[in-house]
C-alpha cells in the first residue's frame, strides 16, 4: 500500500491524541537476564528434599537437591521503516514528520502488539496446563455469577500461593460491567490510568481477595493466538483463535523479555534510500512463564476463553 502524505492546506500543528489502552504488559517487562548466547537465556530452578525424622542415636538423614537449566531463545522479531520524502515534510507544514510517524506507530501498532504477544503467548502456556484453563461461553457470564466465578478462577490449582505477589486478573470490559452489576460484589471500581508513559485511556480497576482485577478495553488484542504474518504486517487474530474472558498473572514468574529493541533516525542525505529522512525500528522480544521453585512446575498463570472461534480479519 502506498503511502498517503497528509498535504494539509490548513495545518493543525498537533495530530490528534491516540485514544488507544496499551501497555497493558508493562508490569511484566523485563530487562534482567543474562543473555549466554545470541537469543538464548537460561533460568536455573533448584528444587530441595524436605526433613526427615530425626534419630537421637546419632546419624542425620541425607537429603537430596535437584538443579535444573531452561534453556529460553526468543523469537518474536519484528521491524519496519518509514521514509518520509523532504518535500513531503515541505507540503504537509510537517505534520508527515518522523517524529509523528513515530508517535504514531508506537501508539498504535507497538504497544498493542506487546499486549497482544504477552496474552496469547500467555494463554497458550495456560491451556497446556491441567487446572489452569477453562472455556465459558460469553452468555453464560451473568450479574448473579460473575463474582463466583472469578473466585473460583482465584481459588484454582496454586494460584492462592501468588495473591501477595503481584497477581494480575485481566477481564474483558463485558465481565467488567457484570461486575459492576453484581449484588455479591461490594469493592469500589475505579476508573484509574494505567499506561506507562505515551498517551491512553483510562480504564477500570477493582480488586477480589487482595488480586488487581483490570479492564481490557481493547479487546483486539486480548486472544489466544494471532497471526503476525499478515501482508499488510500488524497483527489479527489467528483462524480458529478464541476471545479470552479472563486471563491471569503475576510479573513474578511471567516476563515480556525484550532482546534488541532499536530505533534509528537519518536525516536527508545521511543514508541512501531517497531524498527524505528515514526512520527505522527493530524489536527481537517474547513472553515466558517460568515454573516455581518449590516443584518446577508452573502454577501461576489460569485462562478462561470463550467457546466461539474467531475468524482471522481481512
Amino acid at each position: 500500500m502506498p503511502n498517503v502524505i497528509n498535504h494539509a492546506e490548513v495545518w493543525q500543528p498537533e495530530l490528534l491524541e491516540i485514544m488507544n489502552q496499551n501497555a497493558l504488559c508493562s508490569p511484566f517487562i523485563t530487562t534482567n537476564v543474562r543473555w549466554l548466547d545470541a537469543k538464548t537465556f537460561h533460568f536455573t530452578s533448584m528444587s530441595t528434599s524436605g526433613f526427615k525424622s530425626h534419630d537421637r542415636n546419632g546419624g542425620w538423614n541425607r537429603g537430596t537437591f535437584k538443579q535444573t537449566d531452561h534453556p529460553y531463545t526468543v523469537t518474536h522479531d519484528r521491524d519496519i521503516e518509514f521514509l518520509v520524502d523532504r518535500a513531503d515534510v515541505d507540503e504537509s507544514n510537517a505534520t508527515a514528520s518522523i517524529q509523528n510517524i513515530a508517535h504514531t506507530f508506537t501508539e498504535t501498532q507497538s504497544a498493542p502488539e506487546k499486549d497482544a504477544l504477552f496474552f496469547s503467548k500467555t494463554a497458550e502456556k495456560a491451556k497446556t496446563l491441567e487446572g489452569y484453563h477453562s472455556e465459558t461461553p460469553a452468555a453464560q457470564w451473568t450479574p448473579a455469577n460473575v463474582f463466583g466465578k472469578l473466585k473460583t478462577i482465584l481459588a484454582s490449582g496454586k494460584l492462592r500461593r501468588y495473591k501477595n505477589k503481584g497477581l494480575i486478573m485481566y477481564v474483558d470490559s463485558f465481565i467488567m460491567d457484570l461486575l459492576e452489576r453484581s449484588t455479591e460484589f461490594t469493592r469500589n471500581i475505579s476508573v484509574t490510568q494505567v499506561t506507562d508513559g505515551g498517551t491512553g485511556i483510562e480504564t477500570r480497576i477493582t480488586d477480589i481477595d487482595g488480586v488487581t482485577i483490570m479492564e481490557v478495553i481493547d479487546n483486539e488484542t486480548f486472544y489466544d493466538a494471532f497471526d503476525f504474518e499478515g501482508a499488510e504486517g500488524g497483527f489479527v487474530p489467528a483462524v480458529g483463535a478464541h476471545k479470552i474472558n479472563v486471563l491471569v498473572a503475576t510479573p513474578l514468574t511471567t516476563k515480556v523479555v525484550p532482546k534488541i529493541s532499536s530505533i534509528y533516525h537519518f536525516a536527508p542525505g545521511a543514508h541512501t534510500e531517497g531524498d527524505g529522512y528515514l526512520y527505522q525500528e527493530r524489536e527481537l522480544s517474547d513472553v515466558f512463564t517460568f515454573p516455581n521453585g518449590k516443584d518446577g512446575k508452573i502454577d501461576s498463570i489460569f485462562v478462561d476463553i470463550d467457546t466461539t472461534a474467531a475468524a482471522a480479519e481481512g
